[in-house]
C-alpha cells in the first residue's frame, strides 16, 4: 500500500473556534434557512410574517402589511402587541434587543407570551437580522415609538424611544435589506409569496394581509371571513362539487383546537392539506392520521346505519372514502412537536385521537342533517370501491401476463447493467426516433432508456382501472418496479433518478405535463424523495469558426450573437432530440459532468394541486381563462 505524506499540524485547545453571537448564522446560513438561493431569500420574509401571524392566532393582530421596495429591501408591519421593550432581567438590556440579536430568545418557549405559536426555535427574527446588510426595528407600544438599527446583526446603538404616540397605536415594523454577499440574488417572486400569504389569510379568518411589490407595481390583499371553508371552495373552484356547501367542524378539546373543512367533488384524486399552528405540514403527521381514521369510520358507520352497506359486505377502505375529497385540517396547540426546523410533520401523539373524535362526532352529525349530500358522498365512495376492485383484477390479469411483473421488464426498455438503484437512472423519452439516439448516446453501465409511443393517458380524468388499460402507463410502471395504487412500494424503485426528456416543442411540453401529472397524482412520494428530474437539452447550436456554443434559452442565444455581431455565424435550432447526434446528446444532456437537470420538488403542493387540476382536469372555463390571461407570454408556439 502506497504511503501518503501529510503535513503535520497541531490539534489542541487553540484549534477550537468559538463563533460569538450571530456569527454562526452568517458563517453557515444554510443551517438556519435551508439555502441562500431564492428559497432562502423568501424564507426571511416568511420568518418575519410568521411572528405577525402568531400575534393574529392569539387574537392580538388584525392586519399585516408586507412591502418589497425597489431597492430589494422588505418591510413587514403589523398591529399586534409589539415586541416587549422593557429591560430583560437576565440580560440587562432591552428585551427588544435580546429578541433581535440572541438565538433561541423569544416569547414562545414558556407559554406566557404565546399560548399557540408556529415559531418554536426562537431563531427566526434574529436570523433575519444576522443575514441582513442592515435592519431597522420599530415598535409602537405604551404610548411610545421605540427604534433600533442593526448592521449585519449588530446593534448600532441601544433601543431608543424616538417619540410619543397615541396610546391606541401598537405593533411591530421590521425593515431589512438582505445581505447580497450571502444571497445569490434579490429576485423575489411575487406569485410564490402571494400564494403563501393567501394561504395564511385563509387559515386565520378575519386577518387582512396586504402585499405590495414596488418593483413592478403589483398589489394583492387577502381577507377571508370564511377561513378554511373559503379555502376549500377556492381549491374546488375548477371542480364540480357533489354538495354545495363544504362541511365544517370546529371544536376545542383541552388545549387543542381542531378545525376541519371538507367537500367532495367529481374528480378521482384527493386534495387533503394539513396545518399545525398555521404551519403547512407537507409530510402530514398525527393530525392527518386522525382525520383519515375518523373519516373512514364515520362514512362506514353512516352507510351501514342507513342500509347502504349490507351486513355481509366489506367496509369501504380509506382510499375509497378519500376519492374526490378536498379537505383542510388545521389544528392549533400550545406545544407542537415538529420534525426539525422545516416543520414538515406533526408528531404530537394525542393529536390523532383529538382530530378523530371531532370528525367522528361532528361529521356524523352533518351527514345526518344533510341526507342528500350524504347519499351522494356514499355513492361516490361505493363507485370508487368498485373501481378499486376492478383495478385489482386488471392488475392481477396484467401481472399474470407479465405486464407488471418486475421480473418481466418491457421489451422496449434498454436497461443498464448497474443493479444498485442509487447509482442508476432512467431516461423517459418520447418516440422511437429519440429513443434510438438516446440509447446510442447513453452510458450503458448506469443509464437506462424507456421510449414511450405518443402521449400517455391524462390521469387527471381517469381512475386506476382505466389507467391500467393504457399500454404506455403499464410499461412505465413496470420499468420502475414500484407497482401502483395500494400496492405501490417506493423501496422497489429500480432507479433513483427518473429523468423526463422530451422535445423542446409544444408536443414535448404536453407529454412532459402528462408525465408530471401521473407522477404527482400516483407516485407523489417519488417526487418528495427527490427522485424525479427534467432533462435540459439545448435549444441551439451556434457555430462561429472553430467556436461552438450549446445554448439553452433565447436570452443566452442573443448574448452570444451580440458577441459575434458582424461575423458569419451558423445557428441550428433543435426542435427534437432525434435531430441531434448521439455524441452531441451525450455531451450536452447526458454526461453527468456537464449536464443540467431540473429536480422536481413538492415545495408548494397546494399550488401544484390547483395547477394540475386547472390544466388537466374536466372543467374547461378555468383552463380557458388561464390561456387567455397568459396568451401574450407564449413563445416558440409550434416552431
Amino acid at each position: 500500500m502506497a504511503q501518503v505524506k501529510t503535513q503535520a499540524f497541531t490539534y489542541d485547545a487553540s484549534s477550537i473556534e468559538v463563533l460569538e453571537g450571530l456569527e454562526a448564522v452568517r458563517r453557515r446560513p444554510g443551517m438556519y434557512i435551508g439555502s441562500t438561493d431564492l428559497r432562502g431569500l423568501h424564507h426571511l420574509i416568511y420568518e418575519v410574517v410568521d411572528n405577525s401571524i402568531d400575534e393574529a392566532i392569539g387574537g392580538f393582530c388584525t392586519e399585516i402589511s408586507i412591502k418589497i421596495h425597489e431597492d430589494g429591501s422588505v418591510t413587514v408591519s403589523d398591529d399586534g402587541r409589539g415586541i416587549p421593550t422593557g429591560t430583560h432581567s437576565k440580560m440587562q438590556k432591552s428585551a427588544m434587543e435580546v429578541v433581535m440579536t440572541v438565538l433561541h430568545a423569544g416569547g414562545k418557549f414558556g407559554g406566557a407570551g404565546y399560548k399557540m405559536s408556529s415559531g418554536l426555535h426562537g431563531v427566526g427574527i434574529s436570523v433575519v437580522n444576522a443575514l441582513s446588510e442592515w435592519c431597522i426595528t420599530e415598535v409602537r407600544q405604551n404610548g411610545g415609538l421605540f427604534r433600533q438599527e442593526y448592521r449585519k446583526g449588530i446593534p448600532v446603538a441601544p433601543v431608543k424611544r424616538v417619540k410619543s404616540i397615541d396610546k391606541s397605536e401598537h405593533g411591530t415594523t421590521q425593515h431589512w435589506m438582505p445581505d447580497t454577499t450571502i444571497f445569490d440574488s434579490l429576485d423575489y417572486v411575487f406569485g410564490t409569496l402571494a400564494q403563501r400569504f393567501r394561504e395564511m389569510a385563509y387559515l386565520t379568518a378575519g386577518l387582512r394581509i396586504v402585499f405590495i411589490d414596488e418593483r413592478n407595481d403589483q398589489e394583492s390583499t387577502f381577507y377571508f371571513e370564511g377561513g378554511i371553508t373559503s379555502y376549500v371552495r377556492h381549491l374546488n373552484k375548477s371542480r364540480i362539487p357533489l354538495h354545495p356547501r363544504p362541511f365544517y367542524m370546529n371544536r376545542q378539546i383541552g388545549d387543542y383546537v381542531v378545525e376541519v373543512a371538507l367537500q367532495y367533488n367529481d374528480t378521482y384524486g384527493e386534495s387533503t392539506h394539513t396545518f399545525a399552528n398555521n404551519v403547512n405540514t407537507v409530510d402530514g403527521g398525527t393530525h392527518l392520521s386522525g382525520f383519515k381514521s375518523g373519516l373512514t369510520r364515520t362514512i362506514n358507520d353512516y352507510a351501514r346505519k342507513n342500509g347502504i352497506i349490507k351486513e355481509n359486505e366489506v367496509n369501504l377502505s380509506g382510499e375509497d372514502v378519500r376519492e374526490g375529497l378536498t379537505a383542510i385540517v388545521s389544528v392549533k396547540m400550545p406545544d407542537p412537536q415538529f420534525e426539525g426546523q422545516t416543520k414538515g410533520k406533526l408528531g404530537n401523539a394525542d393529536m390523532a385521537g383529538a382530530v378523530q373524535s371531532v370528525v367522528n362526532e361532528l361529521l356524523a352529525q352533518q351527514l345526518e342533517e344533510n341526507p342528500q349530500a350524504a347519499k351522494k358522498i356514499v355513492e361516490k365512495c361505493l363507485t370508487a370501491a368498485r373501481a378499486r376492485e376492478a383495478a385489482r383484477k386488471a392488475r392481477e390479469l396484467v401481472q399474470r401476463k407479465g405486464g407488471l411483473d418486475t421480473f418481466a421488464l418491457p421489451g422496449k426498455l434498454a436497461d443498464c447493467s448497474e443493479k444498485d438503484p442509487a447509482r442508476s437512472e432512467l431516461y423517459i423519452v418520447e418516440g422511437d426516433s429519440a429513443g434510438g439516439t438516446v440509447k446510442q448516446g447513453r452510458d450503458r453501465r448506469f443509464q437506462a432508456v424507456l421510449p414511450l409511443r405518443g402521449k400517455i393517458l391524462n390521469v387527471e380524468k381517469a381512475r386506476l382501472d382505466k389507467m391500467l388499460q393504457n399500454a404506455e402507463i403499464r410499461t412505465l410502471i413496470t420499468a420502475m418496479g414500484t407497482s401502483i395504487g395500494d400496492q405501490f412500494d417506493l423501496s422497489k424503485l429500480r432507479y433513483h433518478r427518473i429523468i423526463v426528456m422530451t422535445d423542446a416543442d409544444v408536443d414535448g411540453a404536453h407529454i412532459r405535463t402528462l408525465l408530471l401529472t401521473f407522477f404527482f397524482r400516483h407516485m407523489e412520494s417519488l417526487i418528495a424523495n427527490g427522485y424525479l428530474y427534467i432533462a435540459q437539452p439545448p435549444l441551439y447550436r451556434i457555430e462561429q469558426g472553430k467556436n461552438i456554443h450549446w445554448v439553452y434559452d433565447d436570452r443566452e442565444r442573443d448574448v452570444i450573437l451580440k458577441q459575434y455581431k458582424g461575423q458569419k455565424v451558423e445557428i441550428q435550432r433543435y426542435k427534437g432530440l432525434g435531430e441531434m447526434n448521439a455524441d452531441q446528446l451525450w455531451e450536452t444532456t447526458m454526461d453527468t459532468s456537464a449536464r443540467t437537470l431540473l429536480q422536481v420538488t413538492l415545495e408548494d403542493a397546494i399550488a401544484a394541486d390547483e395547477t394540475f387540476d386547472m390544466l388537466m382536469g374536466h372543467s374547461v372555463p378555468p383552463r380557458k381563462r388561464f390561456i387567455q390571461t397568459h396568451a401574450r407570454e407564449v413563445e416558440n408556439l409550434d416552431v
